[in-house]
């Protein structure tokens, strides 16, 4: 039996029917659903590269699409914490500290993440045909798969445990979610990619 009554407090402190809450449930949800579909519609018709000119300015433009987005996924998930009441028993030193240093490793996952792939292979370059010589072992890869999403979960993670917030928490779960969803359609759509890369070269 499951142990539901720290998850009835959790949602007895958060309005899930407020604007500013569902603001925020949406641009998490639409982020990666977004960057998905237009990846690979672009891997299927190379419409992005005809419209800039090249993959790699196409590429450059929807990571700039995508950065902005997070900016406002950022905000919205900021401004649903403050028109919502804190918990008491996590407005504590020890809450706020615990926080910070989770919210640190996130943030060392995404920038390590970053610099280990560069922008195009951060931002879907392997959908416009801007595919890496081999994967990526380096850390932070060689400590966990998908570094980047779970360090951006936990970067909401810490913000949240930072004010105390239930929402927050309840948003941070719905970011493991949606992330979680995306790497389940991904993996597999990457490992297809490379595997027509390594057996068009095997042809030659």
């Amino acid at each position: 039996q499951v142990d539901v009554t720290a998850m009835a407090q959790l949602f007895g402190y958060v309005d899930v029917t407020d604007s500013g809450f569902i603001a925020a449930v949406l641009s998490i949800a639409f982020n990666p659903l977004f960057w998905n579909v237009v990846a690979r519609w672009e891997h299927k018709t190379r419409a992005l590269s005809r419209v800039f000119g090249s993959p790699h300015a196409a590429c450059y433009c929807l990571g700039a699409v995508i950065l902005i987005l997070n900016c406002v996924r950022s905000h919205c998930f900021t401004e649903a914490m403050k028109s919502q009441p804190k918990l008491e028993g996590l407005d504590c030193h020890w809450a706020y500290y615990s926080g910070l240093a989770i919210l640190a490793v996130g943030t060392l996952f995404v920038i390590s993440s970053f610099l280990a792939l560069g922008f195009t292979g951060t931002f879907l370059g392997d959908y416009f045909g801007i595919l890496m010589e081999a994967k990526v072992t380096s850390f932070p890869f060689s400590v966990l798969d998908n570094p980047m999403y779970w360090g951006s979960t936990a970067i909401y993670l810490g913000w949240s445990l930072m004010h105390a917030s239930p929402a927050g928490l309840l948003l941070t779960a719905v970011v493991a979610i949606s992330y979680t969803i995306a790497m389940l359609y991904e993996g597999p759509f990457t490992e297809e990619i490379y595997r027509q890369k390594q057996k068009g070269a095997k042809n030659k």
